[in-house]
């Protein structure tokens, strides 16, 4: 049997079932931190949800919680305990800042500075340490394609009230364009991928630097259909021509309403007229659009989901992704909340679609939504020159759920909902 002296549970934090802390996603991590516990390894985690709870982790068997990025923290702790791998705790943690562990039944959280990206990021991912053959048959057999991630930056500078920090806090570091496109030009030869996703939350940010991205990767003939995350007041008709140069395939916009009374309260800092500004320009240099749409955040109402479900119309994003408001600590949105949240304070599955808080409207309403706004998406993207009686049929019966659900409304409201939004 493997008895490793190192386990390092370390999350990927550009995905979105981490920056969710899922409830099962935190059961299988510590069944995993047991595992290797009881196997006699040091173990040491980092992740969104174990900085927001360390004790959970540390007591399912950890060594050390690392807060936030924690590479400074991790960096040290390794050279540790290459050099004694049984190192007294007193020893290991000494004059570390970042890290939480538990000595003599005590929870001890010892910050680091400010979260930041670490500056001493590889310029090059060890792509060596990847079955990619296997990778590559899963990511076909299940998408017909083979896709692989990027990362461009780290973190996000804007302030939604909502967006949980836990790891970069509120800063935003970009790579150099150069290294960016050398490691796509890599992985073109390397491994031939249909299809690449930038993680960042933000990518380009200027259209300096996605130029400069789209030169260099022309020039070493290193080019790969992408898919990137942006905002709405980013995408001027410059950044799209430049998107559009850097072979950019698919850009998702954090659309989240078409209320602007929502998108204020939200802090989100664009309207929506932004929204669909952007979705125009894209798709003027044939850029395919989705939108990112949040329901139930505080007060909205039945007219603000009618002002969404008229942006989708406006707008006929490609394609659509539909939540519900979700408080994570050490958010505005949480601390407005934080009273009404219950014994179940995060999801379990990623399609909870489950209100945590007293929103205007039950869980089920927000599904019914969810479900209407996919269909009408799904039909306005058929753009049949000369609709045949089956889809005017279907597109009636829309038409008529639609009308159902707006008719029987109130019977979905939720009577304890008290919290209205700021301002």
């Amino acid at each position: 049997a493997v008895r490793p002296e190192l386990a390092l549970f370390y999350e990927d934090n550009f995905n979105f079932l981490t920056k969710m802390c899922l409830g099962k996603m935190r059961r299988a991590a510590c069944d995993m931190i047991a595992s290797a516990h009881r196997r006699g390894a040091r173990v040491i985690v980092a992740g969104s949800d174990a900085s927001d709870a360390p004790a959970v982790y540390l007591g399912a068997g950890a060594d050390i919680v690392l807060i936030g990025e924690g590479l400074t923290a991790l960096r040290a702790l390794v050279r540790r305990l290459d050099a004694n791998p049984q190192i007294e705790i007193t020893q290991l943690i000494e004059a570390l800042g970042g890290i939480a562990f538990i000595t003599d039944g005590k929870l001890t959280v010892v910050k680091g500075p400010a979260h930041s990206p670490d500056p001493q990021h590889p310029d090059l991912a060890a792509w060596d340490l990847i079955d990619i053959e296997r990778y590559r048959a899963t990511w076909r057999d299940a998408h017909g394609y083979f896709s692989l991630n990027m990362a461009a930056s780290r973190g996000c500078s804007f302030r939604c009230a909502w967006c949980a920090k836990p790891i970069w806090g509120n800063h935003y570091l970009q790579r150099d364009a150069h290294t960016v496109a050398a490691e796509m030009t890599y992985l073109k030869r390397t491994f031939g991928p249909d299809h690449i996703w930038f993680a960042d939350d933000i990518f380009g940010f200027r259209i300096d630097w996605v130029a400069k991205f789209a030169a260099a990767v022309d020039a070493a003939d290193g080019s790969v259909p992408f898919t990137i995350q942006t905002r709405a007041d980013l995408v001027s008709s410059g950044m799209a021509r430049a998107l559009k140069d850097a072979h950019c395939q698919e850009v998702w916009i954090g659309a989240e309403s078409g209320s602007q009374r929502v998108l204020d309260s939200m802090n989100k800092g664009t309207t929506v007229e932004e929204i669909k500004l952007a979705r125009a320009r894209l798709a003027e240099e044939n850029i395919r659009v989705g939108f990112f749409i949040q329901l139930g955040y505080l007060d909205e109402q039945l007219e603000d989901i009618l002002a969404t479900r008229a942006l989708l119309e406006d707008s006929c994003p490609d394609d659509i992704g539909v939540s519900v408001a979700y408080p994570l600590p050490g958010t505005k949105f949480y601390e407005l909340v934080r009273k009404q949240l219950q014994a179940k304070t995060h999801w379990q599955e990623s399609n909870d679609l489950e209100m945590m808080f007293e929103g205007a409207y039950s869980s089920d309403f927000y599904r019914a939504i969810r479900d209407l706004l996919h269909t009408q998406v799904s039909f306005q993207n058929q753009n049949a020159p000369q609709p045949g009686e089956d889809y005017q049929r279907a597109r009636l019966s829309l038409e008529r759920r639609w009308e159902d659900l707006i008719a029987g409304e109130r019977q979905y409201r939720n009577s304890d909902a008290e919290v209205r939004a700021p301002g």
